[in-house]
């Protein structure tokens, strides 16, 4: 069960848990302080990120959300302390926007190798009432380390990117990676997605911790995005159902 996942260290105390065998490749991140840990998301759901995050650390974990899709709440159901943007507690705690029929297709919709005992028919999305929510600039102390909560809408209302200052570190969840940035479903907004991206830009960034594909990325990556989308907008090109665009190193999805 475990070599579903692989653990990368980033540093002595933060550790990327990714999902390689499955075609979203998620990241998941454990950061431990001297009083507690956080996990930022929890991927998939396929095999227990519990039992990894356990063998990495003996403090309690509170879970912080980037955002209520499926591929990043999957492993919410194997802790108690959950956080997420005020903008989707109810994507967590009342109706999750997309069915689950459509989920498990996207789940299965390329081949993989799955765990032995991971069965789909037994896939659920994970429903469960936060018990924090998180705002535009919030900081969380996980003692000796702290964390601050930056919302950036766009690819979902309530996504949020995670900066701690100290390290200069961004959990960028699905607003920075390098693959296709997904804006076209109907809860994306291109103009917010490019304004998140500005508003990142503004900060301190020495290391991007994406939430898909590609671990170590270049920092510069923020700014080629930046411009990707000014040149789309400028062109009249920034708008839902205009296709994909293909740039080095990322696509966006209209």
């Amino acid at each position: 069960m475990k070599s579903w996942f692989t653990v990368e260290k980033i540093d002595y105390n933060t550790f990327a848990i990714s999902e390689y065998k499955h075609w979203e490749e998620t990241h998941s991140y454990l950061l431990c302080g001297e009083d507690k840990a956080a996990l930022i998301d929890t991927g998939l759901g396929i095999s227990n990120i519990r039992e990894i995050a356990d063998t990495l650390t003996k403090l309690p974990v509170m879970v912080l959300t980037t955002h209520v899709h499926w591929d990043h709440i999957g492993g919410h159901k194997y802790f108690k302390f959950i956080a997420v943007h005020e903008a989707e507690e109810e994507w967590l705690s009342v109706k999750f926007p997309i069915p689950l029929p459509a989920v498990k297709h996207s789940l299965m919709c390329k081949p993989c190798d799955f765990p032995s005992d991971f069965k789909i028919d037994q896939y659920q999305i994970f429903q469960g009432v936060p018990q924090m929510l998180l705002h535009d600039g919030d900081s969380l102390d996980l003692g000796n380390r702290k964390l601050t909560v930056i919302h950036t809408p766009g690819h979902s209302p309530g996504h949020c990117c995670f900066y701690e200052p100290e390290k200069q570190y961004l959990y960028s969840g699905d607003l920075i990676y390098s693959g296709c940035l997904d804006i076209f479903y109907p809860s994306t907004n291109p103009q917010q997605f490019w304004e998140s991206i500005r508003k990142v830009q503004s900060l301190g960034i020495d290391r991007i911790l994406p939430g898909h594909h590609q671990l170590s990325i270049p920092v510069a990556l923020v700014d080629k995005i930046e411009m990707a989308f000014r040149d789309l907008s400028d062109e009249g090109k920034l708008k839902q159902g205009n296709g994909i665009f293909s740039y080095d190193h990322f696509q966006i999805h209209l």
